[in-house]
C-alpha cells in the first residue's frame, strides 16, 4: 500500500504549535525571555516564528549588525526543544536605511513617494533595496542555517502592495516588451484603438493611475500580472539570500490577502506553502458561512503544492482590525485550529505569542496577555490545543486526496472585477466561488481549489464558476478532460473574453462552446430586490424535481447539442433553459446559466457527485452545520466531524470500524457533537 506522507520537516514531524514571537520588543527585560520558555512549554508549543520585524534590532545602523541577543533566543529554544521558523526582516525596513536611500520607498499609483511608514513600503525593483535584504539575508543563513533550532525559514511577512516610481514604470516596460515583442502587438491585444489610445513609443505606457489611464483592460491586467511577477522575483532574490548555506532547510512565505499578487506564482519556489487567517467568527447566528469560506481558502492554499500547509497565523482571542473584534466563544478555538488541520494543515501558529505594549497591534489577541501570565481563558485554550495536537501526531504528513475540483484563477478574478457589463452593482465571483465550494463542504467532500494551468487528471468532477477568462488552451484542456470521461460544472458568465481580456468573437462561451453544446446570446441582470426561477424538466437524467429561486444574472442561450434539465419560470425568457447537460465522449458537461440560491446547489451537486461516482469521506447524511474532512497516510484514514451549526448535533457513522484519535477508544455507531464540537476518528484506510 502506498503511503500518502509528506511531512514539512525532518527535524519535527509532527503538528507543529506556536506563534510569531518578537523578543527583540522586550530587549530592554530579559526576564521576559525566561518566562517566555517557561510559559512555550507549559503551552505546548513547539516552535516560534521568530524575527520577522526585527531589522532595526538586528543591524540598528548601516553596517553594524548586533546578534547577540538573537544568539541567547536561539540557544535557550535549543535546550527546550522548542524550533524556529526564522524568517528574513525584509517586511519593514529600519529608519537609516529610507533616510539614506528614499529610493527604496514606495510610490503610489498617484505618483507620490511615501514617507517612511507602515509595512512592506518599499519597491521590490529598486537595486538599493535588493542589495540591502541580501546583505542582511546572508548574515541570518551565514550564521543560523545549520543552527540545530532553526526548522526553516519565513521570508519577509505577507508580501503585497505595488510600487508606480520611475523605476518600477522602466520595469514595467521591458516586461511587456517580452511578453509583446512589438507595440503593434500590445497595441492589437490591449485594444488601444478604443478612445484613439494607440501607443506609437514604449514610454508613453504608464501603469495604471487615478489621474490617468484606468480603462484599458488589457494594461490593468498585465500590470497585475507584472505586480506578481515582480514580487515573487524579489521573493526568489531573498531565497537565494538564505538557501546557499543549506539547501536542505525549507523555505516558506506567509500568504494573506487575495487583492493584489497571484500566490500560485510563489508555489514554483517555495518548499512550503503557508498563510494567515482570520475567520470572523460569530458574526452571524451560526457560523457555517466563515467556516465553510475559511474551509476554501484552506483547501486552496493546501492544493498549491498537494502536501500539507502551515496556518502560519490566526488569533487565539480576537483581532484589534476588524469591523467587530470578536472573542472566540468555548470551543471555538478547539474547533476552528483543528479545521485547518482537517484540510491539509501541519501547524496551528499563532499572531502572536506576547501582546506587545504599544502601538498599533497592542490590543490584538495573542497567547501571553498584559497580565503577564498564564491564569487566563486564552492560555488554557491554548494549552489544551497544544496537548490535543500532540495526541494527533499521528496526522502529520498526512495528505488529502481528492477527486474533487474547482478552478479558482486570479487573472480571472482580476478580469471579472474589472469588467464593466451587467451588474456594476457586483458579480460577486468570490461568493459565487464559495457558494459551489459549499456545497460540497455540507456533504462532506474533499476539494482541491486549483488554476487554469494544474493538472485536471486527477479528478473525476471540475467546478468552474464564472469562468470569465477562459484561454483557449483552458477550453481544450476541459474538452479534453470531459471527453476522457471527467465531469464538467460550467456557470453562466464564462468564456467571455480571453488572456488579454479581448472578448472571444462567434459567441459565448468562447473555447467551451462545443464541450458545453450551447451557445449563450444574451445576460439579463437582475435587481437585487428582483428573482427569477428554475422549473426542472420531468424525468431528466439528475432525477431533480420542483422550482427554486434564481438571482443576479440570468444568460439565454440556445441549445447545441446539450439537453435542457430545466427552463425559467419568469420574465419574457421563460421557459427557455436555465440548466443544460452536453455528452461528450466518455463524460458529460452541465451548464448552469443563472446564479442560483445554495439549496438547489446542494440538491444539484448531490446528484451530480453520485452519478460522477465521487465518494463522500462517510457514507452517511450529516446534519446542517456539520461537516466531515479527511487525511489518510495511505494506512489509514483521519476523520474530522466538525459542527459549525448553532444547535448540538449527532452523526450516525456508516458501518466501518472507528476509534478516537485521540484516546484510541472504539467509538460508537453515533458520534454526538456539542456546539463548537469536533470528534477527530480513526479507520483503516479506504480501498483504493
Amino acid at each position: 500500500m502506498t503511503i500518502l506522507k509528506a511531512p514539512v520537516s525532518p527535524k519535527l514531524p509532527v503538528l507543529m504549535h506556536g506563534a510569531d514571537y518578537n523578543p527583540d520588543q522586550w530587549l530592554h527585560d530579559p526576564a521576559v525571555l525566561e518566562e517566555d520558555i517557561r510559559l512555550m512549554k507549559l503551552a505546548g508549543c513547539n516552535v516560534m516564528a521568530i524575527g520577522i520585524f526585527s531589522w532595526a534590532a538586528l543591524e540598528p545602523s548601516e553596517g553594524e549588525f548586533r546578534f547577540e541577543w538573537l544568539d541567547q533566543v536561539l540557544e535557550r529554544f535549543r535546550l527546550n526543544g522548542i524550533y524556529a521558523w526564522l524568517a528574513t526582516p525584509s517586511g519593514a525596513r529600519p529608519a537609516w536605511l529610507a533616510e539614506g536611500y528614499p529610493e527604496v520607498l514606495r510610490v503610489g499609483p498617484n505618483r507620490v513617494r511615501n514617507l517612511y511608514a507602515g509595512r512592506h513600503n518599499h519597491c521590490f525593483t529598486s537595486p538599493v533595496y535588493r542589495e540591502k535584504v541580501a546583505m542582511i539575508n546572508s548574515k541570518l543563513a551565514e550564521r543560523y542555517a545549520t543552527h540545530p533550532a532553526v526548522v526553516g525559514w519565513h521570508i519577509s511577512n505577507e508580501y503585497g502592495g505595488e510600487c508606480h516610481c520611475d523605476l518600477c514604470q522602466e520595469a514595467f516596460r521591458s516586461w511587456l516588451k517580452r511578453q509583446y515583442g512589438t507595440l503593434d502587438a500590445l497595441n492589437l491585444a490591449w485594444w488601444t484603438s478604443f478612445w484613439a489610445h494607440t501607443y506609437t513609443d514604449w514610454k508613453q505606457i504608464e501603469s495604471p493611475a487615478p489621474h490617468g489611464e484606468r480603462m484599458v483592460h488589457g494594461l490593468n491586467l498585465d500590470w497585475r500580472r507584472f505586480v506578481t511577477e515582480q514580487t515573487v522575483a524579489f521573493c526568489k532574490h531573498e531565497i537565494d539570500a538564505v538557501k546557499w548555506a543549506n539547501p536542505d532547510l525549507p523555505v516558506t512565505t506567509n500568504m494573506y490577502t487575495l487583492e493584489t499578487l497571484d500566490y500560485r506564482k510563489f508555489a514554483a519556489i517555495l518548499d512550503v506553502i503557508s498563510w494567515d487567517a482570520y475567520p470572523d467568527w460569530h458574526s452571524e447566528p451560526d457560523n457555517v458561512k466563515v467556516a465553510s469560506t475559511f474551509a476554501f481558502m484552506h483547501d486552496m492554499f493546501r492544493s498549491m503544492l498537494r502536501k500539507p500547509f502551515l496556518l502560519m497565523e490566526s488569533t487565539p482571542s480576537m483581532t484589534n482590525w476588524q469591523a467587530v473584534s470578536k472573542l472566540k466563544k468555548p470551543g471555538m478555538h478547539r474547533l476552528s485550529s483543528l479545521q485547518a488541520i482537517a484540510h491539509g494543515s501541519d501547524s496551528v501558529q499563532y499572531f502572536q505569542w506576547r501582546k506587545s505594549r504599544g502601538s498599533s497591534e497592542k490590543l490584538h489577541g495573542a497567547v501571553v496577555d498584559h497580565a503577564g501570565h498564564e491564569h487566563t481563558r486564552v492560555f488554557k485554550d491554548v494549552a489544551e490545543l497544544g496537548g490535543t495536537l500532540a495526541d494527533l501526531s499521528e496526522v502529520a504528513g498526512s495528505l488529502t486526496p481528492s477527486e474533487t475540483a474547482i478552478l479558482f484563477d486570479w487573472e480571472n478574478r482580476w478580469a471579472v472585477k474589472d469588467a464593466k457589463g451587467p451588474r456594476n452593482a457586483g458579480l460577486h465571483y468570490e461568493e459565487t466561488v464559495h457558494d459551489h465550494h459549499r456545497a460540497f463542504w455540507n456533504q462532506g467532500i474533499p476539494v482541491d481549489v486549483i488554476g487554469s494551468e494544474d493538472d485536471f487528471s486527477p479528478y473525476k468532477l471540475i467546478v468552474a464558476p464564472m469562468l470569465y477568462l477562459c484561454r483557449e488552451e483552458t477550453g481544450r484542456k476541459l474538452e479534453s478532460f470531459v471527453e476522457r470521461g471527467g465531469t464538467l460544472v460550467v456557470t453562466y458568465w464564462s468564456g467571455i473574453v480571453d488572456e488579454h481580456d479581448l472578448c472571444h468573437l462567434g459567441g459565448f462561451p468562447g473555447p467551451l462552446r462545443k464541450t458545453l453544446g450551447i451557445w449563450a446570446e444574451e445576460i439579463d441582470a437582475l435587481q437585487d430586490r428582483e428573482r427569477n426561477g428554475l422549473s426542472l424538466i420531468e424525468g431528466n437524467p439528475l432525477g431533480l424535481s420542483g422550482r427554486y429561486q434564481s438571482r443576479e444574472l440570468c444568460e439565454l442561450i440556445h441549445l447545441e447539442g446539450a439537453e435542457a434539465l430545466g427552463c425559467y419560470t419568469d420574465d419574457f425568457y421563460a421557459e427557455r433553459p436555465a440548466l443544460t447537460v452536453n455528452s461528450l465522449g466518455q463524460g458529460k458537461a452541465y451548464y448552469l446559466a443563472t446564479r442560483f440560491e445554495g439549496d438547489f446547489l446542494l440538491e444539484f451537486y448531490r446528484a451530480v457527485t453520485a452519478q460522477a461516482g465521487v465518494t463522500r469521506v462517510l457514507d452517511t447524511e450529516l446534519p446542517a452545520g456539520v461537516t466531515a474532512q479527511q487525511r489518510t497516510d495511505g494506512s489509514s484514514d483521519f476523520i474530522f466531524l466538525m459542527n459549525f451549526g448553532d444547535k448540538a448535533a449527532e452523526v450516525a457513522l456508516d458501518g466501518r470500524a472507528y476509534v478516537d484519535l485521540e484516546n484510541g477508544e472504539p467509538v460508537e455507531a453515533v458520534v454526538p457533537l456539542p456546539v463548537n464540537g469536533i470528534r477527530v476518528l480513526k479507520r483503516d484506510a479506504s480501498p483504493n
